[in-house]
C-alpha cells in the first residue's frame, strides 16, 4: 500500500490543476540514481498503463509500475512547505539506507550504483 498524506494529495490536486497538459494521475516511480543507489521519481502522467497498479488515494490516483511496486510497499508520501522549503518527504520502510537528499535509498535486495545526488 502507498499512503499520501493530506497535504501530499493537496499539493498533487494543485499541480495537477495549474499543468498545461491533462493529467490522470501521478506516476511514482523508483530508478537508479542517486548517492544511496536508487531514487524516486514522481511526474503527472494522462493516464496509466496497462501493467501498472492503481491506487486511489483520495482525489489523486497514483500509478505504480510492476518493478517499483516492491520497493514502494508501504512507503507514505507528504508534502512540507517550510522555511528551509517545499517539497515531498519519503517515509519508506523497505529502506535500509537513505541519504540526506531524502530522495536516494537502497532496500536489502536493491542497492543500485550510487551515483552523485542533484
Amino acid at each position: 500500500m502507498i499512503t499520501l498524506t493530506e497535504s501530499a494529495v493537496k499539493a498533487v490536486s494543485r499541480f495537477i490543476s495549474n499543468s498545461d497538459k491533462p493529467a490522470g494521475g501521478l506516476r511514482i516511480e523508483v530508478t537508479d540514481g542517486g548517492c544511496s543507489g536508487m531514487q524516486y521519481g514522481m511526474k503527472l502522467e494522462s493516464t496509466e498503463k496497462t501493467d501498472d497498479t492503481i491506487i486511489d488515494c483520495g482525489d489523486v490516483k497514483v500509478f505504480v509500475d510492476p518493478l517499483s511496486l516492491p520497493m514502494l510497499d508501504g512507503i507514505s508520501i507528504d508534502f512540507v512547505d517550510s522555511l528551509d522549503g517545499s517539497g515531498f518527504k519519503f517515509t519508506n520502510p523497505n529502506a535500509v539506507k537513505s541519504c540526506a537528499c531524502g530522495s536516494s535509498f537502497s532496500t536489502a535486495a536493491n542497492g543500485g550504483a550510487p551515483k552523485t545526488c542533484s
